[in-house]
């Protein structure tokens, strides 16, 4: 697991995830010609909308795997 944090709404947060998970996401962020801290804000801000909200860890691993899935 490798942890990094990052400011959300303001707030200093760490998010601990596994090596593969964070080279994904820093491709979709590539791909998406948008900051990593960028990418994982729009992630926090659509977790919020579901009732009850997952972990941030949780919701971004499901965010790259739809993401991935959608690439073929």
């Amino acid at each position: 697991m490798i942890k990094k944090s990052i400011t959300l709404k303001g707030h200093r947060t760490s998010i601990a995830l596994e090596a593969e998970f964070w080279d994904a996401l820093e491709i979709i962020a590539d791909q998406k010609r948008c900051s990593l801290p960028a990418l994982i804000n729009q992630i926090d801000r659509n977790r919020l909308k579901i009732d009850p909200a997952p972990g941030l860890a949780s919701a971004i691993r499901v965010y790259i795997l739809r993401n991935w899935t959608q690439r073929d």
